[in-house]
């Protein structure tokens, strides 16, 4: 039998459990459509202020300015739905921002890449290239690896890119091959991330001993390493910068600024002289400042200092080459991480470089298919002057 006093009962839990349910559905849906600040902004930066240095923490000279980096890219919304916006008529770089975000707390992706006229299937692959191409499926075992052929890339990057069409526009108008090989390595790694390395570059050790244990990767987005360090005066006979950065291999996170700034230089450089007409007439000795190492190394030091990414009342001045001649151990400015000579360009006998079997020899460049410039750019190349007077001492002898 229902009594007063159990239906009194009755009706107070009846009333407290929709109450309850009540306050917790209204709490979900209030979290579910709160705007979030990055969705706005271009990116907050990261806490505390990173000074360059050796990593681990080591003293630095008082010249060195003190930089403050900025995730230069949109965070994670946590599944929140981001609204589409129109960006046919935004500006290149936008475009480009807005396509391929960038979150430096993000993992590297396990992507090697490399390009080649045949893929390893081919028996037109080439013997010479099998070991060196077989060594990062080796060190990586895990890692997507892929050899991209030139085919291939065309329909690559019209996916990748299928929103940015001025970059294809580039990319097809490019009249040589050492510039689509250039452009593609920095397309593919801005799209992607992971790794690229040149096909004839041995991995001696695996990625995840290129870092420090005390570097945390979530704070690096960026890892090169040197390629020249020339120290003597007539630096400038044989090298195009006085520090000249790697780039037959590069790692990276999808979207890094110094990567979406060289796509960006590249297609608009590509577009202005093409409207020129300067394309067809244009000369191999002109790679190294167009897609090479020396546009590489600017677009590096650029990024190092700019005031939209790091804090630049702080510094006592801009980071130059000083600040990385003659380095051994790695070395860390925001989120990007610059390796000794010694680790991508070993056993040159050159410029303070070690052998391949320095601790920290990570790659063997072998400088197979280098483009020939007009005088001795590339450590280890020849000019085709002394290519031709060779092979005559050959036919001589």
């Amino acid at each position: 039998m229902l009594t007063f006093r159990r239906a009194l009962i009755a009706a107070a839990v009846f009333i407290t459990m929709l109450f309850l349910v009540t306050r917790s559905h209204s709490t979900v849906s209030t979290d579910r459509i709160a705007p979030t600040d990055g969705g706005s902004q271009q990116g907050a930066k990261n806490e505390g202020q990173t000074r360059i240095g050796d990593v681990p923490s080591s003293p630095v000279s008082t010249s060195s300015p003190e930089k403050i980096v900025s995730s230069q890219g949109k965070k994670p919304n946590n599944g929140q739905q981001v609204p589409l916006q129109d960006m046919t008529k935004a500006p290149l770089r936008e475009k480009l921002a807005y396509q391929f975000p960038y979150d430096v707390e993000s993992k590297f992706p396990a992507y090697i890449w490399q390009t080649w006229k045949y893929t390893p299937a081919s028996g037109d692959f080439g013997e010479n290239f099998r070991p060196a191409e077989a060594s990062w499926s080796e060190k990586h075992p895990g890692f997507i690896h892929e050899v991209i052929t030139d085919q291939v890339a065309v329909h690559l990057l019209r996916h990748l890119y299928a929103s940015v069409p001025e970059v294809l526009d580039a990319y097809n108008s490019l009249p040589m091959p050492v510039l689509k090989a250039d452009f593609f390595r920095y397309l593919i790694l801005l799209a992607r991330g992971g790794i690229y390395s040149d096909i004839d570059t041995y991995a001696l050790k695996s990625a995840a001993e290129w870092l420090p244990d005390s570097v945390p990767r979530e704070a690096i987005g960026l890892v090169v390493g040197i390629e020249a360090d020339p120290d003597r005066p007539d630096w400038h006979d044989w090298y195009s910068r006085r520090i000249q950065f790697c780039q037959w291999t590069i790692q990276s996170k999808p979207g890094h600024p110094v990567l979406r700034e060289i796509v960006a230089n590249i297609t608009l450089e590509t577009l202005k002289k093409k409207d020129a007409g300067l394309l067809k007439s244009f000369k191999d000795d002109k790679v190294i400042e167009f897609t090479g190492p020396a546009v590489w190394t600017d677009t590096i030091f650029d990024f190092l200092n700019d005031e939209k990414f790091f804090d630049m009342t702080t510094g006592k001045g801009n980071i130059t080459w000083k600040d990385f001649t003659g380095m051994k151990e790695p070395k860390k400015v925001g989120d990007v991480v610059v390796l000794p000579i010694t680790s991508f360009s070993p056993g040159v006998q050159q410029m303070g470089a070690e052998d391949y079997d320095h601790p920290m020899a990570f790659v063997k460049h072998e400088f197979e298919g280098t483009w020939k410039p007009e005088k001795l750019r590339h450590i280890g190349t020849t000019t085709e002057e002394e290519e031709k007077k060779k092979k005559e001492q050959e036919k001589k002898q």
